[in-house]
């Protein structure tokens, strides 16, 4: 049985939330963000708060759901009211980024070419150095997802530590072969 559906969520003042059959949006002073839930899950909506349980399909199942519903749906919240912000650091001799038309990153990585990326519209994304990118958007799941493909590109390598690494992220360096 899932604890974490048991909590209720408090729904801040200047956010809106709109139930619909098994549809979810939830506006805020950032924007709009509309999630389909599972059919196993039941939410309530009252005095301000959202609760959470299953709707007696499927008991176990249910309870699951409505603990995954729920994370989601409080991450909705935040999204709309804080946002979301990513950090990545490009470590490498000749690593640096360039934005281009404000959707478009152009990403230097050693390769022979660079390496373009086309940016979601949901997501805002600022450069601080050559170094450095920040991925801000009130969606969750897609800023780190922008952020695992960006990373994709080079991975950071156990020897050096070349590539691009997440903010804090530590990377435990290689001892080299010895003769």
């Amino acid at each position: 049985m899932s604890r974490v559906a048991k909590s209720s969520i408090i729904i801040p003042n200047n956010v809106a939330v709109d139930l619909s059959n098994y549809k979810i949006t939830v506006n805020g002073p950032l924007g709009s963000l509309t999630r389909i839930i599972h059919v196993c899950v039941k939410i309530l909506k009252k005095d301000g708060s959202l609760f959470f349980s299953h709707n007696h399909l499927s008991k176990s199942y249910g309870w699951m759901q409505a603990g995954t519903c729920r994370s989601l749906v409080h991450s909705m919240i935040l999204g709309v009211t804080e946002g979301f912000i990513k950090q990545l650091n490009l470590f490498g001799v000749g690593y640096r980024v360039i934005l281009e038309n404000e959707n478009i990153l152009k990403l230097y990585l050693g390769f022979s070419h660079p390496v373009i990326y086309k940016i979601p519209q949901i997501v805002t994304v600022s450069i601080i150095s050559q170094n450095e990118i920040v991925l801000k958007s009130i969606d969750k799941q897609l800023v780190g997802q922008v952020a695992a493909n960006i990373r994709l590109y080079r991975v950071p390598e156990p020897y050096k530590g070349k590539g691009i690494r997440y903010l804090h992220e530590i990377i435990r360096i290689k001892e080299a072969k010895k003769k």
